[in-house]
């Protein structure tokens, strides 16, 4: 992970871990180690999960940044694309790599409350013009996409779009979240991963999934706005 800019609100945050000193790669890995004491994702379940994927038409999104929700409208965008061109819904699938910063879409609105997700990932609500306490892109409401035509996660998964996340950064980053609140990594890790959303899979990380989403035909495509 980069390490963020002084005006970055992860920057700010994780100075409250650090009384001011950055955190590199060596400190989140520290941060991350009482998560890591036994496995916590069953590679089996992982590479088995490939095996929902549907028709010839396959593509990976690379999430690795929130880029204004564009990971979710260019997994729509091929939906409505390959559907104009004689391609229905059976016959593809797109698949979004939720990593890095990109990672809190995968859970749900309790836990972007309660750990003010919104504000650690500079998130905003435009709605109410504040950081988000929920999630977005999972059901969309008017105005959180640039078009109302665009549909979310949820609409998505049932066309059959799957959505993974990256197990390496739900430790991390609450394991930050557990520094600052004066909470056990551990606990706070394990009440992330039941806040994944629904037909969200937890792989081990999201490199690991890139990498065998392409080894199971996805073609590769950056996120990005």
């Amino acid at each position: 992970m980069k390490e963020a800019s002084g005006k970055n609100s992860r920057r700010i945050f994780i100075g409250k871990l650090a009384a001011g000193t950055a955190v590199g790669l060596s400190s989140l890995t520290t941060l991350a180690q009482p998560a890591m004491a036994t496995p916590t994702t069953n590679a089996d379940d992982s590479e088995s999960w490939f095996k929902n994927a549907k028709g010839k038409h396959r593509i990976v999104y690379d999430a690795s940044e929130p880029h204004n929700g564009f990971p979710f409208i260019w997994s729509w965008v091929f939906y409505v694309t390959n559907n104009e061109t004689g391609t229905p819904d059976s016959d593809m699938t797109a698949m979004v790599v939720l990593r890095h910063n990109a990672m809190p879409f995968a859970l749900n609105d309790s836990i972007w409350k309660k750990y003010n997700l919104g504000e650690l990932f500079k998130i905003d609500d435009k709605s109410v013009g504040r950081p988000s306490q929920r999630n977005l892109y999972y059901e969309p409401r008017e105005g959180d996409f640039p078009n109302p035509a665009i549909e979310g996660m949820k609409a998505m998964q049932a066309r059959g779009a799957m959505f993974c996340v990256c197990n390496m950064a739900l430790k991390v980053y609450s394991g930050m979240a557990a520094k600052a609140a004066g909470l056990k990594p551990e606990e706070v890790y394990e009440e992330w991963k039941k806040g994944v959303l629904p037909g969200v899979q937890v792989v081990p990380s999201g490199v690991w999934a890139i990498g065998r989403a392409q080894q199971n035909g996805f073609a590769y495509c950056y996120a990005g706005g």
